[in-house]
């Protein structure tokens, strides 16, 4: 009992006690802080990039160095043979061009940007519905408010015309939805005509020559990842492949026309059998005859890996460094506690005296170690914790009044700060701070233990 007593008063009436509370409490709060948002980061780009890639993908020839006449064409055996798979929840094929954009009455031929290029080059994506909302988030970045695009009329039916044109008077157009950055950079209104203009080979004469065809701007979709949003334009596959083909689009396109250079695959269970299933489907397909010359099946993570494993890094990094605060926390308290241990010498012969073992002693001064990490560390959990969820509202305001961005949303993937409290983590960083207080402590406390009574009662 009397080590309970006596280690919260040395505590509370030694005021230099609080630099080694607050240094366990700045430790443990940043801690949890920066790599709740990494771990953030990590999860926001994960969810974010297998959205736009699905679990799996099937990826025939590259759009950059193909003709259109070397697209692989009606993808039905394939699709039939990769749904067929029970683990296999949805596929979805894709036709993937690059095309230079212009505004309407604009040359596409010459159109120049300089802040994204010499051209301002989208990729023109073909889908098809209702296969491409049950094997991607299209339907979703579909829904979301935007926050400067124009939400297309009917998610269900994103490419129908969109409110006050219609098809029927002049030339038909094709409807596109456009990425929200790529719709504020060319300064769009839902309805507003778009020159898309790619180059193309000649199926007679094999000679490339540049087309150009205007699509109607139906809505935007907002993905939060910007440089996705900034490229992308989604049509109907059998449109994107009407004007790869010179076919007009008001006129029927013959089916093995209809082609596709990816098919996406969502997986049923993809952290268990994502990169298993990726494997057996290529060797499966390539054994069937259906996978294209120099086709990839790889997974979505496959692609991004560059990306996830730099973030990765970025974590542990942060957590090595800023583990060294809790370093330099755990040394102020050894430095308090040899000192008070110098200045008790006195009460500690008298403790002893009295009947005080060595092991009664040592635990004294623990204790004291003990409230330091107890007090740091619970307030510093509770603070990171508190700040980790509250971090995008916090940066928004510090903006606001010190009218400088601190969080350019420009740069990064996201339109927000992401972060994920992990409890397991917190209660391993908390562990950490008890552990390094009492390491620290253990050295001044095992000094107290082993002063002799007679030297102790003698000293003033």
């Amino acid at each position: 009992m009397f080590r309970s007593f006596l280690s919260w008063r040395y505590l509370r009436r030694r005021r230099t006690n609080l630099i080694g509370i607050v240094g366990l409490f700045v430790a443990v709060g940043a801690l949890i802080l920066i790599l709740s948002i990494m771990s953030g980061f990590l999860e926001e780009s994960r969810r974010t990039l297998r959205g736009s890639l699905s679990d799996i993908v099937i990826t025939s020839v590259q759009p950059s160095t193909a003709a259109p006449a070397d697209v692989p064409r009606a993808p039905g055996a394939l699709l039939a043979a990769v749904r067929a798979d029970e683990r296999v929840q949805a596929a979805a094929p894709h036709l993937v061009w690059y095309a230079v954009v212009a505004r309407e009455g604009e040359d596409s031929r010459i159109l120049g940007s300089s802040q994204y290029g010499t051209f301002a080059g989208a990729i023109l994506v073909g889908v098809d519905l209702p296969e491409e909302f049950e094997a991607t988030d299209f339907d979703q970045m579909l829904a979301r408010e935007p926050g400067v695009g124009s939400r297309v009329a009917d998610p269900e039916h994103p490419f129908a015309p969109p409110p006050g044109y219609d098809p029927s008077v002049g030339r038909p157009r094709p409807s596109v939805v456009d990425g929200e950055q790529l719709f504020q950079n060319h300064r769009l209104h839902r309805g507003a005509f778009l020159q898309l203009g790619t180059m193309v080979q000649q199926p007679d004469s094999g000679e490339w020559e540049f087309s150009s065809r205007e699509f109607v701007v139906a809505g935007t979709f907002l993905s939060r990842d910007n440089e996705f949003d900034l490229q992308r334009i989604y049509l109907q596959r059998e449109d994107l492949a009407k004007f790869l083909s010179g076919v007009p689009a008001d006129e029927p396109l013959a089916h093995d026309a209809l082609q596709y250079n990816e098919v996406l695959v969502l997986v049923r269970d993809y952290a268990r059998e994502g990169q298993a299933l990726a494997a057996e489907l290529e060797q499966r397909l390539v054994a069937e005859g259906l996978l294209p010359l120099h086709s990839d099946v790889k997974t979505w993570e496959d692609f991004r890996g560059t990306l996830l494993g730099a973030i990765e890094n970025e974590r542990v990094l942060m957590g090595i460094m800023l583990s060294l605060v809790m370093l330099v926390a755990g040394f102020t308290i050894f430095a308090i506690l040899s000192m008070m241990v110098s200045e008790k010498r006195r009460d500690i012969g008298i403790l002893t005296a009295l009947g005080a073992t060595p092991r009664g002693v040592l635990s004294l001064f623990l204790m004291i170690g003990f409230w330091d990490a107890l007090l740091g560390a619970t307030l510093g959990a509770a603070a990171g914790c508190w700040a980790a969820v509250k971090i995008d509202t916090i940066e928004r305001w510090l903006s606001r009044t010190f009218g400088y961005e601190i969080f350019d949303r420009r740069v990064y993937l996201f339109n927000h700060i992401p972060s994920v409290v992990d409890p397991v983590l917190v209660a391993a960083i908390v562990l950490g701070a008890f552990v390094c207080a009492l390491l620290f402590a253990a050295i001044p406390a095992w000094k107290a233990a082993s002063l002799d009574p007679l030297d102790a009662l003698r000293y003033e």
